[in-house]
């Protein structure tokens, strides 16, 4: 149990209280779902203040390891992070068996999806959209607007954006896409996928972002805006999508040539 800090350390009091937090977490004193001692009871064991107390607490919050209730204390988070495994989640295999990305992300952490969708509509691409469809300005998409959940927890939200031509008069435009989701209904069409791009940023949420995916103050999010090719290099789906930060560990495996 921590219980004093060091003086003569050159790392400032509030991350030694947080690495001996964490410490226990990960280590299994702290248990999954333990209620975490108190400010006051950290104050009073390390003889410390009460903001240097919550700095260190702010940052457990901010790695995912702790989660905050309001009038009930903190608790050690109960849901490990997901671990979003880039090069395998595109995988054909997973579309050959029926299941979209993230069902078969989920199913592989053993936890439980919920997928829901938000808005349907056809619109006029937005600017940046275009660019990356290579699209012309005020060309007709479809986007679909989905929430994901993992046992219940929200995890992220995703846009896609569809080329009309490609989506119009397909399953892409109902609520239900069918096994394998937007990508098998692609290539149904003749647009076998041959490559995806990501790329990553990440920023502070907006404040309908924190609503809808019940952030803790001061979390950031991932933006990951992704961009599908077929075989003739034409891209077929581009998909912005914001992810709480604390509840992914973001995966990569990159070839050495």
């Amino acid at each position: 149990m921590l219980t004093a800090i060091d003086p003569t350390s050159d790392r400032p009091v509030f991350k030694q209280i947080a690495d001996g937090l964490r410490s226990e977490i990960l280590g299994g004193e702290l248990e999954a779902g333990a209620r975490m001692p108190s400010e006051q009871e950290l104050m009073n064991r390390l003889h410390v203040a009460r903001g240097t107390v919550r700095d260190a607490m702010d940052l457990l919050r901010a790695e995912g390891l702790v989660r905050t209730e309001h009038g009930r204390g903190s608790f050690v988070r109960d849901r490990p992070p997901v671990r979003r495994v880039a090069h395998d989640r595109f995988a054909r295999r997973h579309r050959d068996r029926g299941q979209a990305a993230y069902l078969a992300e989920l199913e592989a952490e053993g936890r439980r999806p919920e997928v829901q969708v938000l808005e349907i509509a056809r619109v006029k691409v937005p600017d940046e959209v275009a660019v990356w469809l290579q699209l012309a300005i005020g060309a007709e998409v479809v986007i679909r607007r989905r929430r994901y959940l993992a046992d219940s927890e929200p995890m992220e939200l995703a846009t896609s954006y569809i080329p009309l031509d490609l989506a119009e008069g397909t399953a892409i435009e109902d609520p239900n896409t069918g096994p394998g989701g937007i990508y098998a209904r692609l290539e149904e069409r003749g647009h076998e996928l041959k490559r995806f791009s990501e790329e990553v940023s990440s920023r502070m949420p907006t404040s309908d972002e924190v609503r809808a995916l019940v952030l803790q103050p001061g979390v950031p999010v991932f933006r990951v805006v992704r961009v599908a090719y077929d075989t003739n290099e034409r891209p077929v789906e581009a998909c912005d999508t914001v992810m709480a930060a604390d509840r992914y560990v973001l995966s990569y495996e990159l070839p050495a040539r």
